[in-house]
């Protein structure tokens, strides 16, 4: 915040990275690369690039501390094998069995030794001083209940990380119909206003993307501005929790609460999104009622999917089932080696660690999913997610809003495919009842719509059955 109280005014610069967190070349009014250093490059595209790099970026004093804001891509190798980034391709080759990333192994060391240590100490106990060995009725009767407990705590976290996988979906879905509404269905002006719209409808699309990208943070407890992927989205946006930020002091890798200003960004976004709807219903840009719904219909929808995400985040398992499911999976284990030394002797020390990785290997997988928005390897790929968004917006406002008339009356467009291999201007110039004498014929000559017939059978089998049909008529 500026010394003034007002937000801090964020400058982006062309060091600044793309949407899709990378450091982009510099980039032509059609979006095409170049090389600066080219004799093709033209110079007016230069200066504009060497203009943008020398204003101050908003980004530069985040330099000395990328390292720690993106903990998961500078990781060394061997973490990264054993806690993420999420890529479970990269060792497709092994035989699942023997997979390491994205299994509970590095969890389960610890307490395989303490359950091997615990094991061992019974088991000489019993070999040679007294025997500690008790009836294994209680592997029966313990084991139906430690079951059941796993059951139940494994469903619950599996319930929770499919509800987490559902909304992101889901926004997935309404971002992409929302944009495609916003760049189709949103008019653009004649003249100056026109390029005016076209920008508006970018920074609104933008704002899709924005939304997405802080959904992300927040559910990370990173309530911050200043991340990388975030702050070119939402710098330019009067928001309590840009007020919130403080410049000299950054620590956005940190996860913590702080000022409850900090916490509302995705809320707000969705409030400036509501805004350039209702200032576009005013300038005449968005004038048909069924439009206008849909896309306040959309904005719901995103304040829906907040909400439910806050609800798997904010609603684990009660910590009283937490406690006594561990405290059961435990004391079960702990028993093992009393219960099997009687059958097994010097066996039960590898028996009752198998046991312990089966047992404790469940409790630690309901652990590890329950919350599915982290960074582990088990968690939902949200930067991933986002990313796929940020490609889509791209795609969708690479070319204007299409001109049916310019598509649709193309000689490519093969209208009766495959029963003719004709274009649209030569089915234009036939006649009302030949087109649907050929649509009849498609019924009949090809339902599979699968193109075995070679063109000239086509043809003619086509013009007889036209001129039968019209004769008939």
């Amino acid at each position: 915040m500026s010394d003034d109280g007002s937000a801090p005014a964020y400058e982006t610069s062309a060091s600044m990275p793309n949407n899709y967190g990378t450091t982009p070349l510099a980039v032509d009014v059609h979006g095409d690369k170049h090389d600066p250093a080219s004799p093709t490059y033209d110079s007016k595209e230069r200066d504009f690039t060497d203009r943008l790099s020398r204003q101050p970026s908003f980004l530069e004093h985040l330099a000395d501390s990328r390292d720690s804001q993106f903990p998961v891509q500078n990781r060394g190798e061997i973490e990264r094998y054993f806690h993420g980034p999420r890529n479970m391709t990269k060792h497709s080759k092994w035989p699942i069995v023997m997979r390491v990333q994205g299994s509970i192994m590095p969890q389960m060391i610890l307490p395989l030794f303490l359950v091997g240590g615990w094991a061992t100490l019974i088991t000489c106990i019993s070999h040679f001083y007294h025997n500690l060995g008790i009836n294994n009725i209680l592997l029966t009767v313990l084991g139906f209940v430690v079951g059941l407990s796993l059951s139940f705590r494994g469903s619950t976290a599996y319930e929770r990380w499919a509800d987490g996988r559902k909304y992101w979906a889901s926004l997935i879905q309404t971002s992409r119909n929302l944009s495609r509404i916003i760049w189709v269905h949103f008019g653009e002006r004649e003249g100056e206003e026109g390029k005016v719209d076209i920008l508006r409808k970018r920074s609104a699309m933008n704002l899709i993307l924005a939304f997405a990208v802080a959904l992300k943070h927040k559910l990370r407890f990173e309530p911050d501005v200043a991340y990388e992927d975030l702050a070119g989205l939402i710098a330019h946006l009067d928001t309590f929790a840009s007020q919130a930020h403080d410049r000299n002091v950054m620590h956005p890798h940190q996860r913590h609460y702080g000022n409850p200003l900090e916490r509302h960004l995705p809320i707000e976004i969705l409030i400036h999104l509501s805004a350039y709807i209702e200032s576009c219903v005013r300038n005449g840009t968005l004038s048909l009622a069924q439009y206008q719904g849909q896309a306040l219909a959309m904005i719901s929808t995103l304040n829906e999917i907040l909400t439910g995400t806050e609800r798997v985040l904010d609603t684990p398992l009660p910590a009283a089932y937490s406690i006594s499911i561990s405290q059961i999976s435990w004391i079960y284990v702990m028993l093992l080696p009393f219960q099997l030394y009687k059958f097994l002797h010097w066996t039960t020390i590898p028996a009752s660690m198998v046991a312990a990785y089966i047992i404790i290997g469940l409790l630690t997988i309901g652990s590890e999913i329950e919350n599915p928005f982290g960074e582990d390897v088990n968690d939902l790929p949200l930067t991933t997610y986002c990313r796929q968004i940020a490609k889509e917006l791209d795609i969708i406002t690479a070319t204007p809003p299409p001109n049916v008339e310019d598509f649709m009356s193309r000689p490519e467009n093969l209208v009766m495919f495959p029963l003719s291999q004709e274009g649209y201007p030569s089915w234009k110039a036939r006649s009302k009842g030949d087109i649907r004498a050929a649509l009849r014929a498609m019924s009949i000559l090809s339902p599979s719509r699968e193109p075995t017939l070679d063109e000239s059978n086509i043809s003619t089998r086509t013009m007889s059955f036209s001129r039968n049909t019209t004769e008939s008529v």
